[in-house]
């Protein structure tokens, strides 16, 4: 039996909270035979079925309306749609319609107290590694053979702008470019100009490497990169702009050179932890005895874990009136999010006991200073746990966005295994990701194509600069905030690690460039929209290498459509499920026009393109 046309969006057209209860719309084919819909929820953990009215009908949409009560006894409320036809039923929910009632990790979710800033849906972000931005003071770069401590055996190594990083990363760590805060700080009218509206930066704390994950001091800014009062009037002047900054917290580990631990016997006051069993930082690690067996992040012995169990690591780092994780929220930095590192690792022991604690602690103490904080957690993999709206206001999404974009665009897997799906297996992946998760939580993912930590997306490409603008219009036209690494405007390369942290190439930006300008555009057609930052989705093609979906909020209807195959293809996308049964539309990105007939809209679209279509 074919499966019915039913759809239900997330956005304020389809769920009206209030204080007790929640107004949800459905919508079906008026011709379709329906019996029944119902709600399903489970107001006391049991299920009750809430009856659906029929409401009005607009050309062949049968619109559908019901209330259900909201969970008392917790703060997530899961719901779905019972739908009877005959003798067949099907269930609505958030991986789409199946012909059974879904698990529960399916449904539609709705969180009733935590909910993310409102201001995160609408940024644009930038991730900037900062030694390899911009140098604006050389004074203050690192000197070869500065960090020359005992037992490390990779030399420090000063370079000159643009010059390769070693192969194979064998000094990955140790090489230093000079990039600084004034470089960042110099390029302002740049960024402003490209359109974005958040940066996020790499660590810029203390540490003797250049991407400080190896923090040394975490209430100064590296001297490499600047001083604390620099900081302060950068961020005064990002927010005269009205831009935000979000900042990276290595809070799991420290260096080996951090006082704390002072494993080379560098510091002169207060001996650290290390060689010294009763040290009074001897307990802000984890030491096997009296010895100097310790644990370190993910086994690497440079990492030394802290301790969290300890109430004076809890004080220094979220706890105490004065933790760092209010020191940078509070004037004069006035940060505006925190990214937080290897968060799903975060705990007590080796592994990551009572890491959900630890993890709303570290909420918790962010927004007892700012209410509006981001809060961002860094998982390579599904991040659901953390998501449901009392830990994290969103995650890097490799999970749900760059991992299956990487398949689709790619053929690869997030290993850099063969890993070539079509579009249908795409959307499945895509919903199964989001369907977990509340909806205001799926808008602050931050999606990305690439980081600091992954292969550049046009190298993995193979430089296919068409494919690259199809992935980029997925970035800006799906759910979640966009963030583009420092360089993709002008497509800059890099292999894995560190060959993906290069330096930006700035005389490419220096004259018009054919990426930048798509990139600009996107940004702006992004930051126009309302419903590309928070409208409902729905998918209306997903074939072979095709895909056509929508973004639509209230009267508002931007329609993508791609062509991931080298060859031209003609689609038929049913706009009348979007109730445009007789239209104009344009698209965005060229300004042609296309007409549709009878809600569908026939169109051929040529190898590799993608268009990003509004109504006129």
């Amino acid at each position: 039996m074919k499966t019915p046309y039913l759809y239900h969006g997330q956005d304020a057209f389809w769920v009206v909270p209030n204080p007790h209860s929640m107004m949800l719309t459905l919508v079906s084919e008026s011709d379709t035979l329906i019996s029944a819909i119902f709600i399903r929820c489970e107001p006391d953990n049991e299920e009750k079925l809430v009856d659906m009215e029929r409401g009005e009908t607009r050309g062949r949409l049968q619109y559908w309306h019901g209330e259900i009560p909201l969970n008392n006894d917790k703060p997530l409320t899961h719901y779905c749609f019972k739908v009877m036809q005959n003798s067949r039923q099907w269930w609505l929910h958030g991986n789409g319609i199946s012909p059974r009632v879904p698990g529960k990790e399916s449904h539609f979710k709705y969180n009733r107290q935590d909910q993310p800033p409102a201001w995160v849906k609408q940024q644009v972000f930038y991730q900037i590694f900062p030694d390899r931005f911009a140098n604006g003071d050389p004074s203050i770069s690192v000197r070869t053979g500065e960090y020359c401590l005992k037992g490390d055996k990779r030399p420090t190594l000063a370079k000159e702008w643009g010059e390769s990083v070693s192969e194979h990363g064998v000094n990955g760590p140790n090489e230093f470019y000079g990039g600084d805060l004034k470089g960042i700080h110099d390029k302002f009218d740049y960024l402003q100009e490209l359109g974005v509206t958040a940066l996020y930066l790499n660590p810029i704390f203390t540490a003797p490497s250049n991407h400080k994950y190896d923090t040394t001091d975490y209430q100064q800014i590296d001297p490499h990169l600047g001083t604390n009062a620099q900081f302060a009037e950068m961020v005064a002047d990002l927010h005269n702009r009205d831009m935000k900054i979000m900042l990276d917290a290595v809070y799991n580990h420290t260096s080996v050179n951090h006082p704390w631990f002072d494993m080379y016997q560098c510091n002169k006051g207060e001996p650290g932890a290390y060689n010294h069993p009763e040290s009074k930082y001897r307990h802000y690690y984890q030491f096997a005895g009296n010895g100097n067996d310790y644990i370190g992040w993910n086994g690497i012995a440079t990492l030394p874990k802290l301790n969290f169990s300890n109430p004076e690591v809890q004080n220094y780092i979220y706890a105490g009136e004065n933790a760092v994780i209010k020191q940078w929220l509070r004037p004069p930095y006035n940060v505006d999010a925190w990214r937080f590192d290897v968060i799903h690792m975060l705990g007590e022991g080796a592994g990551a006991t009572n890491n959900a604690h630890y993890v709303r602690a570290f909420r918790d103490s962010a927004k007892s200073v700012n209410p509006d904080c981001y809060v961002l957690g860094e998982h390579f993999f599904e991040a659901s746990n953390w998501l449901q709206g009392d830990q994290e206001d969103g995650a890097m999404n490799y999970y749900g966005f760059a991992h299956p974009i990487r398949a689709f665009f790619a053929q690869k897997d997030i290993a850099y295994h063969n890993c070539q799906i079509e579009a249908e297996e795409l959307v499945d992946w895509l919903n199964e990701a989001r369907s977990k998760i509340p909806w205001l939580n799926q808008l602050s993912q931050l999606n990305q194509l690439d980081s600091h930590d992954t292969m550049r997306f046009l190298t993995m490409l193979g430089n296919d600069s068409e494919t690259m603008q199809l992935a980029l219009l997925m970035l800006f036209a799906y759910i979640g905030t966009p963030c583009i690494y420092y360089g993709t405007e002008v497509a800059l390369e890099g292999g894995q690690d560190p060959d993906n942290r290069r330096c930006f190439p700035w005389e490419r930006a220096e004259h018009s460039h054919p990426m930048f300008e798509y990139v600009q555009k996107l940004i702006g057609i992004r930051k126009a929209s309302k419903s590309l930052q928070e409208g409902s989705l729905q998918w209306l093609v997903a074939e072979h290498q095709h895909l056509a979906f929508a973004r639509t909020l209230n009267n508002e209807v931007n329609i993508c459509l791609i062509n991931n195959s080298s060859n031209a293809k003609t689609i038929e996308v049913p706009l009348w499920q979007l109730g445009l049964e007789d239209a104009l539309l344009k698209d965005q990105l060229t300004n042609d026009e296309w007409q549709t007939k009878d809600g569908i809209l026939s169109i051929t679209l040529a190898g590799k393109e993608g268009l990003l279509l509004t109504t006129v």
